[in-house]
């Protein structure tokens, strides 16, 4: 087994070093441990913060000032479906190709920068977007790219961080990924009325950071590698993982999407949730407030959860605990309509959920099946992560079609318990 330190010469020029499998430390960053951590936080508030802002503020708003009050639903749940499809095909795609990539800048750094670049400009073109067609096109081209930079960047962990780092580098990353929604909340917020310049800002910023981070955390060439020959059964397999041959990459990957789908079918409708259940005239003044709640919730969770997970060795505690903390949480406004509910479940929910962002990544990084495929490995799993957030507006609109605002609450409460209940299974990690 190799092992790392914070500070570490780099491999030999054109080396490429891939271990046998997710439970061997990687090969140490070239630049140390230390800045490959630091910015992993701004890197994912570049791509966070589009999540953050567009799929739950501004994307509806846009949608309702295009088709009024009684079509924004309906054509939000279309252009949230579509989306959310292309994401879901869109990252494994993405991590399979970027694991057989070869260059002198790594197998993960080109698609980075590249995904960022496209995304802006995917961002730019929705901006202009003025009917349904337009902004189906528009969405779905921002989930394909972004999701092409995000993909890559998820499979820094397994490629360059040791075992016994992860859970901090995890809670480090969740504070990047949290931080970065919850900002884009509150940054999107600030331009409700002026949607096409916060489109222009949120592409700009994802571009500066992604590619900082690129610049300043170089990873070892890959052109030494030899991929695997191109097969069509290979490349369809990249939406697959064998649940019998791999069962704690299964439960795993069960366990996000169920404690995801959960969490974001409430949080990712706040939009609508402020105007037409707690009927708030002005969600934009109110929501700045909530972001910053439920950033501070997170933060401490997130902080605490992951260094803690490294010392005592144990992730599953940690994922049953945020289940039963986010639980509570929803209980709440499901029996008080009432802002101050909606106010105090931020609070609550933003601590239980940081709990199980803090260690989910590490969590995942050690169930998986192979070192040669991470990325591809991690893009499946990250369906489980992007697919919730970026279906959810679609999914609570059945659920509100159906049962009312009022059934958003048991429905999130009895997927997040499935969800702990899905890691219990899980043998390689306690």
């Amino acid at each position: 087994m190799t092992t790392t330190s914070d500070n570490t010469a780099p491999l030999t020029e054109n080396t490429f070093v891939a271990t046998a499998a997710g439970t061997d430390d990687p090969p140490p960053p070239i630049r140390g441990l230390r800045r490959l951590m630091a910015w992993i936080i701004p890197a994912n508030m570049g791509i966070y913060l589009i999540w953050g802002a567009v799929p739950g503020i501004l994307l509806p708003q846009q949608i309702t000032l295009l088709f009024g009050e009684e079509g924004k639903v309906a054509n939000l749940a279309v252009v949230a479906t579509i989306g959310a499809l292309a994401a879901m095909l869109a990252q494994p795609i993405a991590g399979q190709i970027s694991d057989r990539t070869r260059s002198r800048f790594g197998r993960r750094a080109p698609w980075i920068v590249l995904g960022a670049l496209a995304g802006g400009l995917a961002l730019v073109g929705l901006a202009f977007a003025n009917s349904l067609v337009a902004v189906i096109i528009g969405w779905t081209l921002v989930q394909i790219a972004y999701n092409f930079a995000q993909g890559p960047l998820t499979a820094v962990m397994p490629d360059r961080v040791p075992i016994k780092r992860r859970g901090t580098f995890a809670a480090l990353s969740g504070i990047g990924l949290m931080v970065g929604a919850l900002g884009g909340s509150i940054v999107g917020a600030m331009f409700f009325n002026s949607i096409t310049l916060g489109y222009v800002v949120f592409a700009v910023f994802s571009l500066v950071t992604l590619t900082l981070f690129v610049v300043f955390n170089p990873d070892h060439a890959s052109t030494a590698l030899e991929p695997e020959p191109f097969d069509l059964k290979a490349f369809l397999s990249t939406f697959w993982v064998n649940p019998v041959k791999h069962p704690d990459f299964f439960w795993a990957f069960t366990g996000r999407l169920l404690l995801y789908t959960g969490y974001f079918a409430v949080t990712g409708y706040q939009l609508f949730l402020l105007t037409d259940y707690f009927d708030v005239a002005h969600p934009e003044q109110v929501i700045p407030l909530l972001g910053l709640l439920s950033m501070a919730g997170i933060i401490i969770s997130t902080v605490i959860s992951g260094p803690l997970s490294d010392r005592i060795g144990r992730r599953k505690p940690f994922v049953v605990a945020s289940a039963a903390v986010v639980s509570l949480a929803f209980l709440i406004p499901w029996v008080w309509q009432d802002l101050t509910a909606w106010i105090i479940l931020t609070v609550i929910a933003g601590f239980g959920f940081g709990m199980f962002q803090a260690v989910d990544t590490a969590l995942m990084s050690e169930v998986l099946p192979s070192a040669k495929s991470f990325a591809k490995d991690l893009g499946v799993v990250n369906i489980a992560a992007t697919l919730p957030q970026t279906l959810a507006p679609g999914v609570a609109g059945a659920i509100v079609l159906v049962f009312g605002f009022a059934g958003l609450f048991p429905v999130a409460i009895v997927l997040g318990i499935l969800g702990a209940l899905a890691v219990l299974p899980i043998k390689a990690v306690r």
